[in-house]
């Protein structure tokens, strides 16, 4: 068994406050565990409302799938327009 844990860092186009900002973090983190079955928390920048991070961690079968199922949830990432990706730490 393998894993895949990794660390998405973002900006956050249109929040104008943290309640804005809570929202597309809910969002995110609902749609990629329901969407890709990876556990996902909110790992830094909670105090800055056009910053956000998410971590995200998975497991696999082999080395193969867990690096196919991390690139599928980076590029769903990439596609959601409410956020413009920064930065993608792979551990």
């Amino acid at each position: 068994m393998d894993a895949a844990v990794f660390e998405a860092v973002f900006t956050i186009h249109g929040a104008q406050s943290l309640k804005d900002k809570r929202m597309v973090m809910k969002s995110l983190k609902e749609r990629c565990r329901s969407r890709f079955n990876v556990s996902v928390i909110e790992s830094g920048d909670n105090d800055k409302w056009q910053l956000g991070r998410l971590g995200f961690a998975l497991a696999a079968v082999s080395p193969a799938e867990a690096e196919r199922a991390a690139q599928n949830i980076i590029d769903f990432l990439y596609d959601d327009d409410r956020i413009e990706i920064l930065q993608i730490v792979r551990e």
